[in-house]
């Protein structure tokens, strides 16, 4: 009668800092401060010039991690095969590359695919975007040598902010300052889709399953892991908004800076609900909530030599009809079914009978859909009518198409004419 542990999904990014050797590097500390407070994981990698300039332990310090210093895991004792190829562990595991400061010699690297340190073998064995803050010597960046290099990057792909002009380290004035953390963290954040579009919204997401007591040690639930919930509760603080998760059980990790709170039954799911309805601009109600429960919880074991008990089941607290009858005008909500047949239609007729602003429908009997799987294939129901199937993407995705719906809806609310001319021309 208890569902099975529900598997680990990877929704926090995480983003690879390299910082080469230049008088810039002490700027790459606030850097690391500005990307975690968007809830980006931070692992830096420094040269060993870098280290000439701020020592590892201050970074280390700030993101929490391990510093990447050597290639090879530092001197003789340490040095190990696990450590020689880090670097490709570190590859596959980041969303995206980011070096501020960008010196010269690192540039040059990079264009030419050397590969001789940690940080450039890196940059090679990596596919996820990768982000270059130039910082140098006017002279050195007006060389033809290294605009070529830059252009050469360019060409590739990698996104090359240019730095910024004014007096520099050297005694000069001209191009080579770094680019301002502010910049160089936003130009991360556009490279990893992070938008301020929901700032100042309070996103409500109720997330995972519910679980009823039968006797001491069981109990009736589902299948769901939690991982749709856990997504668009990510998901919305990549975007700017305050996140409250009310969260059942599951074996995910909230993302960063989000305000949790765990419960079990669908009755303790419905007092937090509630007790959090007030502060919240959006709602979405992406748990698989228990629809019965046993009318009576034995106190102890039921022995299977009593025999097969008679199971006498209750229905649980409607949480979505609730919201939605308590709703302010300007909230938002947004409810999810999943079904197993006519899905569509029954997800529709949720929308009506409950006055939603959005329903998220999914089929939960196909493959690389619904519960325990790290993808979903929905359709996205609005109130006016439209509807919007969504191909089969990544939990993450999904919970991103189910915000811009709510940014969109949120800005038709803001200026309706607009949006009833954008529907009549996308029609």
């Amino acid at each position: 009668m208890s569902c099975a542990a529900a598997g680990r999904l990877k929704i926090n990014m995480r983003v690879a800092l390299g910082v080469s050797g230049g008088i810039a590097a002490y700027k790459a500390a606030e850097l690391v401060r500005l990307l975690q407070e968007r809830g980006l994981e931070v692992q830096v990698v420094m040269t060993r010039s870098a280290r000439e300039f701020v020592a590892p332990l201050t970074f280390a310090a700030l993101s929490g991690r391990k510093v990447i210093t050597d290639m090879f895991g530092g001197e003789s004792e340490n040095a190990n095969l696990e450590n020689a190829i880090e670097h490709i562990a570190v590859a596959q595991a980041i969303d995206a590359l980011v070096i501020a400061p960008a010196t010269a010699n690192v540039i040059a690297k990079l264009a030419h695919g050397i590969a001789d340190d940690f940080l450039s073998t890196l940059a090679v064995a990596t596919k996820a975007p990768i982000v270059v803050a130039p910082a140098m010597n006017v002279n050195m960046w007006e060389n033809p040598a290294t605009q070529q290099n830059l252009k050469t990057l360019r060409g590739r792909g990698v996104k090359v902010l240019d730095p910024d002009e004014g007096y520099l380290a050297c005694g000069m004035t001209g191009a080579g300052r770094l680019a301002s953390v502010d910049a160089i963290a936003q130009a991360v954040f556009e490279t990893l889709g992070v938008r301020d579009d929901l700032k100042g919204e309070t996103l409500l997401v109720t997330a995972g399953r519910t679980e009823e007591p039968l006797d001491a040690v069981r109990y009736l639930s589902n299948r769901s892991s939690g991982k749709m919930g856990y997504a668009l509760a990510e998901a919305g603080r990549r975007r700017g908004a305050s996140v409250i998760l009310v969260s059942g059980p599951t074996h995910l990790e909230p993302p960063a800076g989000a305000a949790v709170e765990r419960v079990r039954t669908a009755e303790e799911m419905a007092e937090a609900v509630l007790r959090n309805l007030e502060k919240a601009t959006v709602v979405l109600m992406a748990a698989a909530v228990a629809d019965f429960r046993p009318a009576e919880i034995q106190p102890r074991k039921i022995k299977r030599r009593d025999g097969v008990p008679s199971l006498k089941l209750e229905a649980t607290r409607d949480i979505l009809a609730e919201v939605a009858g308590r709703r302010r005008p300007e909230q938002l909500v947004v409810g999810f079914a999943a079904e197993t047949d006519q899905v569509v239609e029954n997800a529709a007729e949720k929308l009506r009978s409950k006055h939603l602003d959005l329903m998220v429908a999914n089929d939960v009997t196909q493959p690389g859909a619904g519960f325990d799987v790290d993808t979903n294939i929905v359709t996205l129901l609005f109130a006016d009518g439209r509807r919007q199937p969504l191909e089969r993407m990544s939990k993450p995705e999904v919970a991103h198409h189910v915000l811009d719906a709510v940014a969109e809806l949120r800005s038709a609310a803001r200026h309706p004419a607009a949006a009833a001319r954008s529907r009549k021309s996308a029609s």
